[in-house]
């Protein structure tokens, strides 16, 4: 009798995740539950462990997505991890506290959660939700005992409970955010859409809670220098300081002395703490109508690094010296203690430039006022010199009370005194630019690209049917835009060879490859200026006390950046807080505008397409579009190279550029559309009359629709004339 041999069973070495490893040096255990809160500096994926029962904060886990368990199983493909996931995944400890966590099994995503409209059925069976989100084309169905306190027309947050492949998906309302109109819920639909952070993390708080007043030790004293600042009337944040007096150096006759202050933001934000970890995931701050979302919490924004009045503030600064003809001689940064004089308005310097001073500025006048006016004169001579591109562009300001409701739509008002603060801010930017391309420290560029050659030949295209000329795409420089836009002035293509100069401009960026400036016509140019709502400020700020050793706060050695990753990742939120400004606007707009439908109003048309036409209001700046079926009746082609759309059978032009008067249709507050109805059908539009042509003998006849349909072939017949 053979005896059967019982096979050995094999150890089972794998980490459980019941288990739990703790000891001092290692406090997660080697299989746990995290959630990917952030991205860091590299790109990498940052997260945290969902259940955290230990005092302090939980330590920084960098989550790397492909393992080598997940290329076995051929998983790498299609397998992606994004922000809010969840996943169950092998923890490893580091260096400096952290971890690396590889997944194991993905165990939800918080995309489950959406913002959208609550719309109540009329039987009271089941509710439907609109989407906030115009990609999200999935139909959401919620029942009265998961509506909860939500009413028809509320904004609300749902969890989607079923998530079928075919047919609605189940809701619960969440959260109840109030009426869809209400003007606060207006920028949160802005800031979810676009996936704006807006919530500072504990660490970060706690941190800014700690601040305190920096001392002057070796700083510069500048407290009786008398530096004012120069903002918007609803401007929170006062970063920049400028003041002004002739060189009395002999050999600079009728040259200038400027110095320019700004919020020394890099000594209470160091590389790597929290505050400079949540500045970074935010990239800048984003300002709506009723709110704004800061870069940085507001006891640091508001507080500690704003100039405000009669209140010592750290600062970094740069003297500059400047010739009659506004060209940069030469240039100092420091790190110094200042006391800002006032707090100035736009309207209340320019006012009193125009000789009508009130009791802030008459005092001011001989010793800041006047000497910063004359100094703007001689940089603009060198503005004109260089040829800077200047648009002529307006700007929409929404007016809102106290609760976010809006009062109006107004357009931006252009002063000098906007002009003055641009020009020094140029200045102390062109300064750091050159300070830095020096120096051995990393530096963020701001680059502006020369126009893509294939819109340049486009654009002269579109303005040989205007008989107007324009270089060849190698050679196009700021000037000859400039020179373009002086030519049509006041005459009746200014508007659209505005817009067709500004459809031809490349994107603004940040790189460390420095390429230029084409706009501003430089060589060289960097972000300097506004540290409190740009991250890019903060890096330039923190070259600038390596470079010039003025002392705490420069870079990290410990922490060596990769620019190229943070110029893209911060050009994307960039671009990403315009996107959701502009929408915003235009969602306010839509809002105020929504009580005066059927009203008339005079615009101008910005665009042309096969759908229909484009507007801009006179009055408020107002977007909207006039789509085909609600112009004159009437099939119309669209001819892109006069930028044009031109009906067939009455010949009615619209053309970028021409006025017209439209009657208000309808508005959308959630997405903010407006909608317009072509409102005169027998004068005018620009210089081109409607007129019906007689019919010609065909063989054929197509009877093309009133709407823009597709022609519908009729039989053979002679038409007469």
């Amino acid at each position: 009798m053979t005896k059967t041999r019982k096979p050995k069973q094999r150890e089972d070495k794998r980490p459980k995740a019941s288990k739990v490893f703790l000891d001092a040096q290692n406090p997660l255990p080697r299989v746990d539950i995290i959630e990917i809160t952030s991205t860091n500096k590299d790109g990498e994926l940052l997260a945290k462990p969902v259940k955290w029962k230990f005092k302090g904060s939980p330590p920084i886990i960098v989550f790397i997505p492909n393992s080598s368990k997940y290329k076995r199983k051929g998983r790498q493909h299609g397998e992606t991890f994004t922000i809010g996931d969840q996943v169950l995944a092998r923890l490893a400890p580091s260096h400096d506290n952290t971890y690396e966590a590889r997944p194991i099994k993905r165990i939800k995503t918080d995309a489950r959660r959406i913002m959208g409209v609550y719309e109540a059925s009329n039987d009271g069976d089941r509710g439907h939700l609109r989407p906030v989100d115009k990609r999200y084309r999935n139909e959401v169905l919620i029942s009265p005992k998961d509506a909860g306190a939500a009413v028809s027309g509320d904004l609300v947050l749902v969890d989607l409970l079923d998530m079928p492949k075919y047919g609605p998906q189940k809701a619960r309302v969440v959260e109840r955010l109030g009426p869809q109109n209400a003007g606060k819920n207006l920028s949160l639909i802005a800031i979810h859409t676009n996936g704006i952070p807006n919530i500072f993390s504990d660490d970060a708080i706690a941190q800014a809670n700690h601040c305190k007043a920096a001392p002057l030790n070796t700083r510069d004293d500048l407290r009786n220098t008398p530096l004012v600042t120069i903002d918007g009337d609803d401007a929170r944040d006062f970063d920049d300081a400028i003041w002004a007096e002739p060189d009395t150096d002999p050999s600079n006759p009728n040259g200038w002395h400027l110095l320019v202050a700004i919020a020394d933001v890099a000594w209470y934000v160091r590389t790597g703490d929290p505050l400079d970890r949540n500045a970074f995931e935010r990239g800048n701050s984003v300002y709506f109508p009723d709110k704004v979302v800061p870069m940085l919490p507001e006891i640091i924004s508001n507080g500690w690094c704003s100039l405000r009045p009669n209140e010592d503030r750290p600062c970094l600064a740069v003297h500059m010296w400047i010739n009659d003809e506004g060209k940069l001689l030469r240039h100092e940064f420091i790190r110094g203690l200042m006391r800002s004089q006032a707090r100035l308005t736009y309207q209340q310097v320019q006012a009193a430039h125009d000789g009508n001073p009130d009791k802030v500025t008459e005092p001011l006048m001989e010793s800041v006022i006047t000497p910063i006016y004359k100094a703007f004169q001689a940089l603009q001579k060198a503005r004109k010199k260089r040829g800077s591109l200047d648009l002529n562009l307006v700007e929409r300001k929404i007016v809102v009370d106290k609760k976010g409701n809006v009062k109006g739509v107004v357009r931006q008002p252009n002063y000098d005194s906007h002009k003055l603060i641009e020009e020094f801010m140029i200045s102390a930017n062109v300064a750091a630019a050159e300070t830095l391309g020096l120096s051995a420290y990393p530096t963020v560029f701001r680059v502006h690209d020369k126009p893509d050659p294939d819109r340049i030949n486009t654009l002269r295209k579109s303005l040989q049917t205007l008989d107007l000329k324009f270089p060849r795409a190698g050679s196009a420089r700021p000037v000859d835009f400039n020179r373009l836009i002086a030519q049509v002035c006041g005459g009746p293509h200014e508007h659209m060879v505005n817009m067709l100069i500004l459809r031809t401009q490349a994107q603004a960026i940040y790189s460390p490859n420095n390429i230029g400036h084409f706009g501003l016509s430089l060589q060289k140019y960097a972000h300097f200026t506004s540290p409190i709502r740009r991250y890019s400020d903060l890096l330039v700020h923190r070259a600038l006390i390596s470079s010039e050793r003025l002392g705490e706060g420069g870079w990290n050695k410990k922490h060596d950046p990769d620019l190229h990753k943070i110029t893209e990742f911060i050009s994307k939120s960039e671009r990403r807080a315009s996107a959701a400004e502009r929408e915003t606007i235009d969602r306010f707009t839509a809002a105020f505008l929504s009580e005066q439908t059927g009203a008339i109003f005079r615009g101008r048309i910005n665009g042309v397409a096969r759908f229909g036409v484009f507007v801009t209001l006179d009055e408020n700046g107002a977007d909207g579009i006039i789509p085909t079926r609600n112009l004159p009746a009437d099939f119309y082609d669209l001819d892109e190279a006069h930028h044009l759309l031109i009906g067939r059978r009455y010949r009615l032009k619209l053309r970028i550029g021409d006025v017209v008067d439209v009657r208000l249709l309808s508005t959308d507050d959630i997405s903010g559309g407006i909608v317009f109805e072509y409102a005169d059908q027998t004068d005018k539009i620009g210089e081109t009359k409607i007129k019906k042509l007689p019919r010609k003998r065909v063989r054929t006849h197509q009877s093309f629709s009133a709407r823009g349909a597709a022609p519908k072939r009729k039989a053979r017949k002679y038409n007469k004339r």
